[in-house]
């Protein structure tokens, strides 16, 4: 899977956020707020990756284990499918 091309991470101050651009600013009003390990797994995306990649993304990166990282790399998904921001 993979971020949609319509889709930005910025980082305002210390704050990251994805923007709608083009047609999805259209379906899509407003912006995303993004922690910082959710910022690092959206990085991960842009070049395209497993579910199971991101969980070992998660594990190199952060004091989690392996299921747990899962667990949450599927509810991020899940958010992102639910406002069209991955393919």
């Amino acid at each position: 899977m993979k971020i949609k091309e319509n889709f930005v991470l910025r980082q305002v101050a210390d704050t990251w956020v994805v923007l709608p651009l083009g047609d999805a600013a259209i379906s899509f009003d407003g912006m995303i707020k993004l922690n910082e390990s959710s910022a690092l797994l959206w990085k991960t995306l842009e070049n395209g990756c497993s579910r199971e990649d991101l969980a070992k993304v998660l594990t190199k990166q952060y004091d989690v284990d392996y299921e747990r990282a899962l667990k949450d790399v599927d509810s991020f998904l899940q958010k992102l499918s639910q406002v069209g921001c991955i393919e």
